[in-house]
Parts: structure tokens; C-alpha cells; sequence
């Protein structure tokens, strides 16, 4: 594939790079996969605290969309879609589990292994900062720590947070201020 193709991919919306790869285009999954992958697992790393249950449920996720591409219809974004497909096997995951284990004794440092490319070089106090705000939202209810990370992680609007949760929007936004006002005080800021 020549630079041009590349920057056309690289410009494309995640819902046609997903008709693409749907009609037979094996670099446009390429390009929704790298899109997409880090943010996932992060997501996927935060629920669950277990590298092993991380990479089972990562793969499945990719394995759910690869055998749903033909059948996929552009009806709300790929990002909403593909998120909804991890909460559903991160479901399936807690109904097999019955409760929700608690977070093993290394949890701050695995989180802190998990490259982020969007932060500078990490400092001491950038690390303190970071397992704060970790421990704070670990102290949410699955609800309200579920719908924040949505947003602010994954950077989805309401919509897509109730499209994946499967609640309202009115319900998305409560969730998110009562979250924002139990971090602000745990956090004092």
C-alpha cells in the first residue's frame, strides 16, 4: 500500500474503515485495531485487575467484532459498538464470577505498566497524582466508576456512555456528576 492509501486510511472514519474491512480491505482493520487497542485494553485493565483475564477478554472482544463484520450496519458509531461487545463480556465475566474480586495487591503498578501516550515523561509526583486518583475511583460505585471512565478515558459523548451501559442519558449524567463530586471530595480539590 503506497503513502497516499495510508493517509486515506488514516483520515477515514472509524465506521467506513469498518465497511472497508467488511468488503475485503485487510489494512483498514489494521487501522481500526490500532485506533483502538490501547484505549480497550486500558478500559478492559481498569474493570478487571488481572492481566490474564485482560488478554482473554481483549481477544474475545476483537474476536466478537472479526466474526460480526458482515454483519455490521453503521447505526451508532464503531467505537460505541465495539465498547458495548467488551461490557458485554466483561458481564459475562462478573455473572460466571458471581462478586467482583478484589483488586490484587499490585494493582497501582500494573495500571502504571500500561504505556500512556498521551502523559509527558512520568515523575514522582505525576505517579502520586495518578495512584490518588486510582485509588479514589476505585472507591466509586461500579456504576458511577463505569460511566467516568467512559467519558473521561474514552472521551464518549452521554449518548454513547448510555448506548454501552444501556441507560438513559439522564441516568449517564447523574451518575457522572455524583462520580465527579465523590472524586472532587476524596481528592480535595
Amino acid at each position: 500500500m503506497n503513502d497516499a492509501a495510508r493517509q486515506d486510511h488514516e483520515e477515514t472514519s472509524d465506521e467506513a474503515l469498518m465497511l472497508a474491512w467488511a468488503g475485503g480491505d485487510a489494512v483498514a482493520f489494521e487501522h481500526l485495531y490500532a485506533r483502538h487497542r490501547t484505549r480497550l485494553y486500558r478500559f478492559l485493565l481498569r474493570q478487571l485487575r488481572d492481566a490474564a483475564l485482560v488478554d482473554e477478554a481483549f481477544q474475545d472482544t476483537w474476536q466478537r467484532v472479526i466474526a460480526a463484520r458482515t454483519r455490521w450496519k453503521p447505526e451508532a458509531q464503531f467505537a460505541t459498538w465495539l465498547y458495548r461487545i467488551a461490557r458485554n463480556r466483561l458481564n459475562d465475566h462478573w455473572r460466571a464470577q458471581r462478586h467482583r474480586p478484589p483488586a490484587p495487591d499490585d494493582a497501582d503498578a500494573r495500571v502504571a505498566r500500561v504505556p500512556d501516550d498521551d502523559t509527558p515523561e512520568r515523575s514522582l509526583s505525576e505517579f502520586e497524582q495518578r495512584r490518588r486518583l486510582q485509588l479514589a475511583l476505585d472507591e466509586l460505585p461500579e456504576e458511577q466508576r463505569e460511566v467516568i471512565m467512559l467519558r473521561l478515558e474514552q472521551e464518549l459523548s452521554l449518548e454513547e456512555i448510555g448506548a454501552i451501559t444501556g441507560v438513559g442519558r439522564e441516568t449517564v449524567k447523574s451518575r457522572l456528576r455524583y462520580a465527579m463530586d465523590k472524586l472532587r471530595t476524596r481528592l480535595g480539590a
